[in-house]
């Protein structure tokens, strides 16, 4: 297991693109259709390094990117979120099948159109739940990337609004039950830790 960057201190945006190069590192010695799952709690810039290392991902195959907050069905969707990414994305691409995931609307709260995974192609898949145990097998790159608690929170409400703060009590015990259980961060090649 890599020991990653331990970044601290207020220059966030250097710390990214340090966090982003360790990965595409990683990315150079795996396999050319490598899945690369990148988990943390809320608001820790899982998404944000996924942009960066799809930005930077070497070579003319460009990978699929797969955002988790895409699928989970609803608030309490995190556990199915986890077995629907494992069911029809990662298994079936590992076993060189296609793929699909079928995104969930949060406006009309139901499920809607299904989107293919090409497994010919690398993946990234961005979300809670992405390090679940049942994924370890079928990916490469396993990356965990944390934050301090208040500066998480702060980011997350930033980014999605006073719709998320209604819901952050109810989704981060969910959190903490996915996290006790699976062990996120023990799964993980790569470790981070993001300045507040």
């Amino acid at each position: 297991m890599q020991s990653g960057s331990d970044a601290t201190g207020s220059d966030a945006r250097l710390a990214e693109t340090t966090f982003a190069a360790e990965v595409l590192a990683s990315v150079a010695t795996a396999p050319p259709t490598a899945v690369v799952l990148i988990d943390g709690p809320s608001g820790a810039g899982k998404s944000t390094l996924a942009d960066q290392v799809l930005a930077g991902w070497p070579g003319e195959r460009r990978p699929t990117l797969v955002r988790l907050d895409d699928i989970y069905p609803g608030w309490g969707g995190l556990d199915a979120g986890i077995e629907h990414l494992e069911r029809h994305v990662l298994a079936p691409r590992r076993a060189g099948r296609p793929a699909a995931w079928q995104r969930f609307d949060w406006t009309v709260e139901a499920p809607l159109e299904w989107h293919t995974v090409d497994p010919h192609r690398p993946l990234i898949v961005e979300g809670c739940g992405a390090l679940a145990r049942a994924h370890t097998a079928l990916s490469d790159i396993r990356v965990w990337l944390d934050a301090e608690d208040q500066s998480r929170k702060r980011r997350a409400i930033a980014r999605d609004g006073e719709r998320f703060l209604a819901h952050w009590d109810e989704w981060q015990q969910e959190w903490e039950t996915y996290y006790a259980r699976e062990d996120p961060a023990r799964q993980a090649t790569i470790r981070f830790f993001a300045p507040g």
